[in-house]
């Protein structure tokens, strides 16, 4: 029982430490890619963190596995370096009660990530999904920021604001440049601005009050001045915003239960394979972790690393295969899980098949 606690404990611990690393790694990336957005004032700076938080549970959802199987190796690696193995081996405890004790933290660890798969997971999902989508339905006034030059109209158009209201329903000393054509220009100056909307339509213009409109040829005399007291120019919506990167994603799992299609059904296997990637993963860590104190610790860590990578990638590529009707989903990714599995048993019992593959070639010798 002693034993069994230290080694949970350790797992556990270990597993937090490099998830909350991974977490910060994934978080980042993310970050950056709706800071973009957020920068080009096609995201709103209010949402953003709201848009982070959401895909945390997905995040989590890939992270808690690879964190798991890292920690196997990282502390079952140190205590071979540190001959604590040898003492327990020496204590009775052989390789089969080690994997035993394993595949207790490794069932919690299992338990926590079906959690966020089939439920926290798809939950976030739907609300950056609701939120991205509000984004993409705002206008481009709605999008511009004071004290800062802005490229609207899929960057046609380039503004600037000195001053926006709280509500942003008011703009104040306002500059629009926008190239007509491959000789000409326009530039407009207003004192205010404002957003109106035409029901009869359905759009929206930006209206500008009291200013001026320059057009014409850079670099001659040839230009227009025209001063006017309401000037128009149509909003279209900004579609550009980063969108969700699968429908079904956002779909409950009891909605996926009774979906047919491909992509639902490709979602539901991804779904289960994350809860069942632990334990398969735990299964190889286990002979992998082992190592030889000349050796270094390190030593087994990059090929037991590109292991896991490839049979991630194989379950993505699986998935995106059933969804697309490359793949049976009676197949799916059973495909990936079952070969992994077999290498996993045979990393296990790889001690035991050599020492049977030995003992005819020693009693030939004899």
């Amino acid at each position: 029982m002693i034993i069994f606690r230290y080694l949970s404990r350790d797992l556990l611990l270990t597993s937090l430490a490099v998830s909350t690393i991974l977490l910060i790694i994934f978080l980042t990336g993310n970050f950056s890619r709706f800071l973009n957005d957020a920068a080009e004032g096609k995201l709103a700076v209010d949402v953003l963190s709201k848009v982070i938080a959401y895909r945390i549970p997905y995040l989590l959802e890939l992270i808690l596995p690879l964190g798991f199987y890292l920690a196997i190796l990282l502390a079952y690696g140190r205590m071979y370096i540190e001959s604590e193995m040898v003492v327990l081996s020496a204590c009775g405890m052989s390789h089969w009660q080690l994997l035993r004790i394993t595949l207790v933290p490794a069932a919690v660890i299992a338990a926590t990530v079906a959690v966020f798969s089939f439920w926290l997971s798809p939950a976030g999902a739907l609300m950056t999904e609701q939120t991205l989508a509000e984004q993409r339905n705002r206008s481009e006034f709605e999008s511009l920021q004071e004290g800062r030059f802005q490229a609207i109209g899929q960057g046609k158009v380039m503004t600037y604001v000195e001053n926006v209201s709280n509500d942003n329903q008011r703009l104040e000393q306002v500059f629009v440049a926008q190239r007509d054509s491959d000789t000409t220009s326009s530039v407009v100056v207003a004192n205010t601005g404002e957003q109106a909307f035409i029901g009869d339509y359905g759009q929206r213009y930006l209206v500008l009050h009291q200013g001026y409109r320059y057009e014409g040829r850079p670099g001659t005399r040839e230009f227009k001045v025209t001063q006017f007291n309401e000037w128009g120019r149509y909003l279209p919506p900004t579609t550009s915003v980063a969108e969700f990167e699968r429908e079904a994603d956002a779909k409950t799992t009891a909605q996926l239960l009774g979906a047919t299609d491909p992509d639902s059904q490709a979602t539901l296997q991804w779904r289960i394979s994350m809860p069942l990637m632990v334990f398969i993963a735990t299964l190889m860590a286990v002979p992998l972790s082992k190592t030889n104190p000349r050796q270094g610790r390190y030593l087994k860590m990059l090929p037991a690393i590109l292991i896991y990578v490839f049979y991630l990638a194989f379950l993505i590529n699986a998935r995106g295969a059933v969804a697309e009707g490359d793949l049976s989903p009676r197949l799916g990714l059973w495909v990936v899980h079952i070969p992994f599995l077999i290498i996993s048993l045979l990393m296990l019992n790889w001690q035991a098949l050599m020492q049977v593959r030995n003992k005819p070639a020693k009693l030939a010798h004899s």
